[in-house]
């Protein structure tokens, strides 16, 4: 009975702690590391404003297009910086990963009883983080600027939404990517890719006015045309269903895609770990 005694404590097994208790401490180191990083926040902001100031200037004899949405050019491009901010999230999240995977600090936390969830959720607080101080500093700039949001307050709510959504989109692919590689140079390939795809949308303009057949086709299967284009219907149309359902339906469909691949990558590194 005494032995019994002596060696029930040892028997005792402790539970994992439940994913609702692990990612919010993930998540909370990820918002903290990307705030301690004004030099990444800076540029990845402001960047994308100073592109829409020379397109604003250089192609604002666009609106006299017939055919063209708008008679402002600014309330035109401005979507172009929320789809921007996107590819510095790929680049921001892959590489913050990357420098866990160099450091070792990912292989030691793949060793404690975590939740591979957890793992792959907690790295995209930061980019959220970022996505809404970017979404919230454009429509402010935008305004000032002389942009104007035609669906309104609910409608500058809803851009908020799918910016952020965008964000994530493309910062899952950066977790995908990080979750592969050590070296955060590595992930810096990925930004030349990224601006290929931005470029061939329609972003500067309407897929109707692009009078090149192969453009005009790329732009139509490019996903980033369909982001680009719900964000800009809030700007320009009102409340367009369809546009939106179809940017926000492709933004958490590469959401969807990016973390079925950081997973897959996770469960990876667990088998070689």
């Amino acid at each position: 009975m005494e032995a019994a005694t002596a060696t029930a404590p040892f028997a005792v097994r402790r539970e994992r702690p439940s994913i609702w208790t692990q990612a919010p401490e993930l998540a909370r180191r990820s918002i903290m590391r990307t705030i301690r990083q004004p030099a990444a926040i800076i540029p990845a902001t402001v960047f994308p404003l100073i592109l829409v100031a020379i397109n604003s200037v250089g192609l604002k004899s666009a609106t006299t297009l017939p055919g063209f949405p708008t008679d402002s050019y600014v309330t035109f491009a401005i979507a172009f910086a929320f789809i921007q901010a996107g590819t510095f999230a790929v680049i921001g999240t892959g590489q913050n990963l990357a420098e866990d995977n160099q450091s070792g600090f990912f292989n030691r936390l793949q060793l404690t009883p975590i939740h591979p969830a957890a793992l792959v959720t907690g790295q995209l607080a930061g980019t959220l983080a970022l996505g809404l101080l970017q979404a919230t500093t454009y429509v402010a700039v935008g305004l000032l600027a002389g942009a104007h949001i035609q669906a309104g307050v609910g409608g500058a709510l809803v851009l908020i939404a799918l910016s952020i959504a965008i964000s994530l989109a493309f910062g899952s692919i950066g977790l995908a990517v990080g979750m592969r590689v050590d070296a955060p140079e590595k992930v810096q390939s990925l930004f030349p890719v990224i601006f290929v795809f931005l470029f061939l949308s329609s972003m500067n303009l309407p897929r109707n006015l692009i009078q090149t057949d192969w453009f005009r086709e790329v732009a139509t299967y490019n996903p980033v045309s369909y982001m680009v284009e719900g964000l800009r219907s809030l700007l320009i149309d009102g409340w367009n269903g369809e546009a939106l359902a179809l940017g926000f339906g492709c933004a958490l469909g590469i959401l969807a895609l990016g973390l079925t691949f950081a997973s897959l990558g996770l469960k990876e590194r667990m088998v070689r770990t």
